[in-house]
């Protein structure tokens, strides 16, 4: 199954890159979402808790981490296993570019799923449609925190200058941007069980 889509999010680009680095961020914006524990510096493992269609359980997942180029892609590949609900596997390419407005940011991801067990008997169109929503819930939640962390910590996270402009600092890269986006395709890829 082919997973793709296109998202503007209502923040810079550094932003974004910065708040798919932030777990609790990342967390916060998938639904189900139990825990997320890093491995290394590429590798993570995850618990959701999710259902799709008479499919409910808890999904245990692993994510690694490829072609890295911060903050502009990355490869995310990974596993999740519902036990008798069965399991889902697949890697998604994500992409940040910037808009025309630089306050904004395209998101484009791309790749490919494959799930096996009780899923596979509930049918790919059902499946495809779990997605999508899964990932339009995610990001919405996603473009929320992002405002509501743009209003409340403007102070500590913005300059002002002497004619009123707003420039935004610049944030330090960390391995939790990859943590970000563990949790981001452990959301799509576990969308087929929501």
């Amino acid at each position: 199954m082919d997973l793709k889509g296109e998202y503007l999010i209502p923040a810079s680009k550094e932003k974004v890159w910065k708040e798919l680095n932030n777990p609790e961020a990342l967390k916060k914006a998938i639904k189900g979402c139990e825990s997320l524990d890093q491995v290394s510096d590429t590798e993570f493992n995850a618990r959701v808790k999710a259902k799709i269609g008479p499919v409910s359980a808890i999904f245990n997942g692993s994510v690694t981490l490829t072609e890295m180029d911060p903050p502009n892609s990355y490869v995310i590949s990974g596993q999740g296993k519902g036990g008798a609900a069965g399991f889902a596997k697949g890697n998604v390419k994500i992409s940040l570019s910037e808009h025309s407005d630089k306050n904004k940011t395209n998101l484009i991801y791309s790749g490919n799923a494959q799930v096996g067990g009780k899923l596979a008997q509930v049918g790919s169109r059902l499946i495809g449609g779990v997605i999508k929503n899964t990932a339009d819930d995610f990001f919405k939640t996603f473009n929320n925190n992002i405002t509501d962390v743009d209003i409340t910590g403007s102070l500590s996270e913005t300059e002002i200058t002497t004619n009123n402009d707003i420039k935004s600092k610049k944030p330090s890269i960390s391995y939790w941007v990859w943590i970000g986006s563990l949790i981001i395709f452990i959301g799509i890829i576990l969308a087929f069980f929501t």
